[in-house]
């Protein structure tokens, strides 16, 4: 869960599932149209990102899980990316609005956790730019996080409060979902590395041979 930042309150995130009613209210009014697109645009985003998830830990196609994830979890990062780019967001409220409760993600976590059986923890350096502790994480638990991060946006953009949601969802990219997304992105792509590069020595010998003597 992502903590809420100090603008008048001490809350917590309240990660929820995804909504994809099309927003309404003052707080869509308010907005910029070129912000209102990047809003729109994002929870296209999420709403994708969080179907593929969903799906990818019900098992709907495990042949295709860790590229489908690859694909999913580039994806958002690139959406990430552009909020990350851009000048600050800031509200017009001081206090981020109540969406309601939170929603149990363990289910969904434990699902993937069991796809990536195996190969699900990992180790990183916790911050390569101000120390070299070596921590360890979990595919699962990354994309999860991220899931809850991009549905408490979704729930702000679906109420019609859009610079709130990008606010949150700008805000959350800078502070978590970013970096964890950044290291699952890493690990799914390595782990693809070794399915299709990692052979037996004899089966590439093999292989060279034949190249070489067609």
């Amino acid at each position: 869960m992502v903590p809420t930042p100090q603008r008048g309150g001490d809350d917590t995130a309240r990660p929820v599932e995804a909504a994809a009613a099309q927003p309404a209210g003052p707080g869509r009014a308010q907005a910029p149209a070129d912000l209102r697109e990047v809003a729109d645009r994002m929870a296209a985003e999420s709403r994708a990102f969080t179907t593929t998830v969903t799906e990818v830990a019900a098992g709907a196609n495990p042949e295709a899980a860790i590229p489908l994830l690859l694909l999913a979890v580039s994806d958002v990062l690139a959406a990430g990316a552009r909020l990350g780019a851009m000048v600050d967001v800031v509200p017009p409220e001081r206090f981020e609005p109540d969406v309601g409760p939170d929603v149990d993600l363990d289910p969904l976590r434990a699902a993937l956790g069991n796809v990536f059986e195996g190969i699900d923890d990992y180790a990183e350096v916790d911050d390569p730019v101000l120390g070299r502790e070596v921590v360890t994480s979990s595919v699962s638990s990354d994309v999860v996080l991220v899931v809850g991060a991009l549905a408490q946006g979704l729930r702000h953009h679906a109420s019609g409060e859009v610079l709130e949601a990008l606010w949150w969802w700008q805000f959350s990219y800078l502070s978590n979902w970013g970096e964890r997304a950044s290291a699952a992105l890493r690990v799914l792509q390595t782990v693809l590395a070794h399915l299709r590069l990692d052979v037996d020595d004899e089966v590439a010998a093999d292989a060279e041979f034949q190249a070489l003597h067609p």
